[in-house]
């Protein structure tokens, strides 16, 4: 069974920089849960099939929201699962 460490709050080892400020990213949540009102009650497995990022089951990656609190930046980035 694979799972997302910050999903599950488990965090990450090393956290991510801004690509502009190189200041510590904030996790914001998965990206599909920014969808509609509804994307954070469906199945994950489900909207990944359709969130526009080309993630494969084999890989085991979940797509995450950053956010730079300095300079507003946002980057998305595939956790492994």
């Amino acid at each position: 069974m694979y799972i997302c460490p910050l999903c599950n709050g488990f965090g990450i080892n090393k956290p991510f920089k801004c690509i502009n400020c190189r200041n510590e990213l904030e996790d914001s949540g998965r990206i599909i849960d920014y969808f509609d009102d509804y994307s954070a009650y469906m199945e994950i497995d489900d909207m990944k099939k359709i969130d526009g990022y080309p993630i494969t089951f084999s890989q085991h990656e979940c797509a995450h929201l950053f956010y730079c609190t300095s300079c507003g930046t946002e980057e998305v980035k595939l956790i492994k699962e």
